[in-house]
């Protein structure tokens, strides 16, 4: 039987070998910065898929607040006789003379014609912004999760609510949300944010 003895390999080789090992301080080094690298680029995933999320809720609660407003206003300017005060699907009552022209609806008369109208009121049952007309057998929403019941005023040029019928006076509209659609957010601590109120203020074209 023959054995065959190896052949040791030149002492350069062994050093370059040597070399081409890590030593357990640089091999403790290269992962501590590849831990670091790691967490740097989830922070960075983390933190853009919240400002995506805050971005598409803000998008989200402007597009809303367009499409609520946007017919109303087109009706108030253009409408001939405005009146301020409490309503429902089937009834409207106008604030008296005297007392704050405010109120959860406003009625808008087109012409001088008071059988025609245009309705806009706050449902407390179910906390929307609903819109009907006096030919109409049902409602169309307006807006969703509005939370305060004075959502009309009559104001004048300073924003002071008014306590009679002023011809000129300005309709302010506002309108605050516990929540908001598309996407689906609650409002409130723990949440994007702390409050959402749309609030504007129109008046007519014409005036008498």
């Amino acid at each position: 039987m023959n054995f065959q003895t190896p052949t040791p390999a030149p002492a350069g080789q062994e050093r370059r070998r040597a070399w081409r090992a890590f030593s357990m301080t640089e091999l403790m080094v290269t992962t501590a910065i590849l831990s670091l690298v790691i967490l740097g680029v989830l922070a960075s995933n983390l933190f853009g898929a919240r400002l995506h999320q805050i971005t598409k809720v803000k998008l989200g609660a402007s597009d809303e607040a367009r499409g609520a407003i946007s017919l109303l206003i087109s009706e108030i300017r253009s409408a001939k006789i405005l009146k301020i005060g409490g309503g429902t699907m089937s009834s409207f009552t106008q604030a008296a003379d005297g007392t704050p022209q405010r109120g959860d609806a406003v009625q808008i008369y087109a012409s001088t014609n008071t059988n025609a109208f245009v309705r806009y009121f706050r449902d407390g049952s179910d906390s929307t912004l609903k819109r009907i007309t006096n030919s109409a057998t049902d409602f169309d929403i307006i807006a969703n999760y509005v939370s305060n019941s004075v959502v009309f005023t009559a104001e004048d040029h300073r924003g002071t609510v008014l306590t009679n019928q002023q011809n000129n006076r300005v309709i302010g509209l506002t309108l605050q949300f516990y929540q908001v659609e598309y996407p689906v957010v609650s409002i409130g601590p723990g949440n994007y944010y702390d409050f959402y109120q749309l609030r504007t203020r129109v008046t007519r074209r014409m005036l008498e």
